[in-house]
């Protein structure tokens, strides 16, 4: 099986952080307290955001609402 490593720190791969964030994981941080990813050199971090903003995250209305209001105040 090929594993494509997100964070080396941790060996965290792709496949988990997507796992992380089918389960509500929807940004860096909260990836970072699913699994350590991001924690340590912080060199993953955009990796995490790159699969987070390619469809890594599969709830869309968790982020929407909150999206919005912070359109609103603005």
């Amino acid at each position: 099986m090929y594993r494509v490593y997100v964070c080396s720190c941790f060996g965290i791969t792709e496949q988990q952080v997507r796992q992380h964030a089918e389960g509500g994981a929807c940004t860096p941080r909260q990836i970072a307290s699913a699994c350590k990813a991001g924690t340590d050199c912080g060199s993953c971090v955009r990796r995490i955001q790159a699969l987070l903003g390619r469809g890594g995250c599969p709830r869309p209305e968790i982020a929407e609402p909150v999206l919005s209001r912070l359109e609103e105040a603005a």
